[in-house]
């Protein structure tokens, strides 16, 4: 494979990898120095991504094929698929030997599993018997995974069993206990060995040193290094483990010296054994004097430095000294031709990632191409982020949908790079069967990703893939955090689907996890659309139990609803539970009262306020107001105003109750009522509020009754009160539609005229009536309209309504002026100056506005071009 990929040209992979990335380096904004870090990343866009795309990914999809053992892949379809004894009828091409398995047990390692798989089968051939090298491969497989109640289950077994093999079993057994951490099991198995008279073999001895040495047992390592010498098996692997253990005990200067004395005695040094030294240095955080120690052994010459090397760039990798690393990667390359191993190209190529120096990382994968190094999962992993990165996800998803191909087995870090770069794409369903994907293997996201997948489901209304997420992350022991939990309920009911987010929160509460005070209400507004009002009722009752308190609005929203609803007692047995738990409050009994008042249920809203009384409670303000509009909204008028005429017993009607019964009468057009209480209110020296007026103006407007309209607008005036926007708007209204807004300003002149703005306001009265001519220039009328009332949309709105229909040039100027002032029109603004347009046979400028109205988002009312 890898000579198919020397004969292929070269510069081809070059044009197919190199050419778009020359692209894309350009379109990296700021460029990498060392005082700049995260640059800032544009993705490059491919200018024909079905092809381009396709021919970078093929380029690499064949380099991964190169780390591929076919044979050694059908052994491990067979084990994966429990078809073991399979094995004996697959045409395996070679004999099994000890080199052979430990081949097999070295290509994937990380699959315990079909390791033991392979290995118990294995040991089951008549043409073969484990050797002690296979066991301790196999433990150290089973160690390395953190199996280590399994290596005991193992050892115990062989413990309890006649051994028959030619491995012997004391020494496979004091190999199994090192490698499983029971070094005190290890030792006395070694010192039974040793009063029976036996002894161990050299591997066992070093298997047993090294994990003492990492144990720090170093009184028992003098022991056990005593006896390897006594012995004469002292060797290179010996000479490691000392190094090893002086490092790890800070001994570095000793260590150092001890290399020295194996140079000065002529002893073979091995490039595996100094580097075992420079990795102590390293992990001691002495940089600088590992790089000097380095510096001297190559000059000296006489030990292999390639492995030293590595092991440096690793040391300087991991302490932040990434540009030094590279720096020692290339001199070194460039002058002695060093070419480190896959895991030093995955250390730089890693780092280099999470910095997003893309530029770097795609010179060194091209770089071990070119040297024939065939990639390992983590190097392919490493490949899927780099084309997230650099926005090339078409690659990176056809590389990941390939996989399986060539029996790449992605981490956790890639399948987060896709799915964020995904949810940032906005392909969320590509990234759901991404994340699913990961899942069937084993891997579940970051929290993190999690919580950007489950944003991105809620916020495009994806629910029932959200749905599915939050089961497959229980199903795997995955907690969502409560803010994902959160975020799937405001979803659900913002979707209508209250009843499923109120089964999501019966989920939290069996895990004790409370809601937000926000949720709780997304909860009850959604029960109270759904007219649910039990469901809401209990909820603000959970709601305060776990320590929230309810808005007011919140509150009057709940009782509203439970009123609404047809029995009756459940409104009441609300209220009991409600001051059973916090106790008799003026503020509670008023809002069940607003609750039965705008379900129009008095005899609710009295029952309660009887019920205040009973318990000797002073009604509030709000209490009286709300009671008052209970018997309004029902049109209950003589029991409205008993009640009212009847509220100086217990307090001094003020403004308030005065506004309130006002606008009340209003609301359900009781204009005679609502004026006789106006003016008491004056009488009584409290001064109504504008709003008042403008109800009782707007009444009189809609029935017709312009005369009364007209007199509350003097007295208004006269009172000192502006006309406000609203009233001027009103009384504009109806006079582009009537003419008796103008007769009755002729009724009513000698008053009018007495008034600030009497003569003024009855000139647009008379202009909107068609009574004058309105020639003036559409600043004068702005300005004439100005000293009556604020001018607002709606007024813009009708003078273009009335300008558009004789003249339509001053209604465009017009339009002009409100965009020019920084008023942005709204639907009427564009339909009226659209009628107007194709009214006066100015077809192609109603379109041009007809649809500049389109694009703004307004929907145009139905009418013909002639209308």
């Amino acid at each position: 494979m890898i000579k198919t990929m020397q004969t292929q040209p070269l510069r081809c992979i070059r044009k197919s990898i190199i050419r778009p990335f020359v692209c894309f380096y350009s379109s990296i904004v700021t460029p990498y120095s060392p005082s700049t870090s995260n640059p800032r990343v544009v993705p490059y866009q491919f200018p024909n991504p079905s092809s381009e795309s396709h021919e970078i990914a093929s380029s690499f999809r064949v380099w991964f094929r190169s780390s591929k053992n076919p044979t050694f892949d059908r052994v491990f379809e067979a084990l994966n698929s429990n078809a073991v004894e399979n094995l004996t009828h697959i045409d395996l091409g070679l004999q099994l030997s000890e080199s052979v398995v430990l081949d097999v047990l070295r290509y994937k390692s990380s699959d315990v599993l079909s390791c033991l798989k392979f290995f118990d089968w294995a040991g089951r051939q008549s043409s073969f018997r484990h050797t002690r090298v296979t066991y301790v491969a196999i433990f150290k497989i089973v160690s390395r995974a953190k199996l280590h109640s399994l290596t005991l289950d193992w050892l115990d077994g062989f413990s309890k069993t006649k051994f028959v093999q030619r491995a012997r079993l004391s020494d496979i057994l004091v190999v199994g206990y090192s490698l499983a951490g029971k070094l005190d099991v290890a030792l006395l198995l070694f010192g039974k060995i040793r009063f029976r008279g036996s002894d161990l073999d050299s591997v066992s001895y070093h298997v047993l040193l090294n994990a003492l040495v990492d144990a720090g047992f170093y009184d028992a390592v003098k022991v056990v290094l005593d006896q390897i010498r006594a012995r004469g098996l002292q060797n290179e692997i010996t000479n490691g483990i000392v190094i090893k253990s002086m490092c790890k005990q800070g001994l570095f200067l000793e260590a150092e010296e001890y290399m020295r004395d194996l140079l000065k005695k002529g002893e073979v040094v091995s490039g595996r054994l100094f580097s075992i030294l420079v990795d102590g240095l390293c992990k001691a955080k002495m940089i600088s004097h590992a790089g000097k120690l380095v510096h001297e052994f190559a000059k000296k010459g006489g030990v292999p430095m390639d492995h030293a090397y590595g092991v440096w760039i690793r040391g300087l990798v991991h302490n932040g000294k990434l540009d030094e690393a590279l720096k020692v990667f290339n001199v070194k390359k460039s002058l002695e031709g060093y070419i480190p191993d896959v895991y030093r190209y995955n250390a730089l190529i890693n780092k280099l990632l999470k910095e997003d120096r893309l530029q770097e990382v795609c010179d060194l994968l091209m770089d071990m191409r070119e040297n024939n190094i065939a990639p390992d999962k983590v190097t392919m992993s490493a490949v899927l982020c780099f084309f997230c990165k650099a926005g090339m996800m078409d690659v990176a998803i056809e590389l990941f949908k390939g996989s399986s191909e060539f029996g790449l087995t992605l981490n956790s870090l890639v399948y987060n790079y896709i799915v964020n770069t995904l949810c940032g794409d906005g392909n969320t369903n590509e990234a759901f069967q991404v994340l699913k994907s990961s899942m069937s293997q084993g891997f579940f996201p970051g929290s993190r990703t999690f919580a950007i997948l489950a944003d991105a489901l809620c916020r495009e209304g994806k629910l029932d893939k959200m749905k599915d997420l939050i089961i497959f992350a229980l199903e795997r022991k995955f907690m969502p955090s409560r803010y994902t939990y959160e975020k799937f309920i405001r979803a659900l009911c913002r979707a209508r689907r209250v009843e499923d987010g109120y089964l999501i929160h019966g989920e939290l509460n069996r895990l004790y996890k409370t809601l937000s005070d926000t949720t709780y209400a997304y909860l009850i507004y959604g029960f109270n659309k759904a007219s649910r009002g039990d469901l809401a009722g209990r909820l603000l009752i959970e709601m305060q139990e776990k320590g929230h308190k309810p808005t007011a609005k919140l509150f009057k929203a709940v009782t509203w609803c439970v009123a609404e609803m047809e029995d009756d007692k459940f409104f009441l047995q609300l209220l009991e539970m409600q001051l059973s738990r916090y106790g008799h409050d003026v503020q509670t009994y008023s809002y069940f009262i607003y609750g039965a008042g705008h379900a129009r249920k008095p005899e609710l809203g009295r029952a309660v306020f009887e019920m205040m009384e009973k318990y000797s409670l002073v009604p509030s303000l709000d209490s009286d107001i709300f009671m008052l509009q209970c018997f309004l909204k029902s049109d209950r008028i003589g029991e409205a105003m008993n009640f009212f005429h009847d509220i100086p017993r217990r307090r001094k009607l003020g403004r308030k109750l005065y506004n309130s019964m006002v606008v009340g009468l209003c609301k359900v057009g009781k204009a005679d009522y609502a004026a006789s209480v106006l003016r008491l209110a004056r009488k009584n020296g409290q001064n109504p509020s504008l709003n008042c007026y403008e109800e009782l103006i707007k009444l009189y407007c809609a029935q017709n009754n312009f005369d009364q309209a007209i007199r509350i607008i003097n007295e208004l005036e006269k009172a000192g009160r502006k006309i406000s926007s609203f009233i001027g708007n009103c009384l504009l209204l109806y006079s582009l539609h009537s003419g008796d807004v103008y007769r009755a300003w002729l009724r009513s002149k000698d008053v009018t005229e007495e008034t600030p703005s009497g003569a003024t306001l009855g000139q647009l009265v008379a202009a909107f009536s068609d009574r004058i001519r309105v020639d003036s220039e559409v600043e004068d009328l702005e300005e004439v309209i100005r000293k009556c009332f604020p001018l607002d949309l709606y007024t813009y709105n009708m003078l273009l309504r009335k300008l558009s229909i004789d003249h339509i040039d001053k209604a465009c100027q017009l339009f002009k002026r409100i965009c020019q002032k920084g008023i942005k029109p709204n639907r009427w603004t564009y339909d009226i100056l659209v009628r107007g347009l194709y009214k006066h046979g100015r077809i192609a400028e109603g379109h041009m506005c007809a649809e500049e109205m389109h694009r703004r988002g307004y929907m145009q009312a139905g009418f013909d071009q002639s209308s």
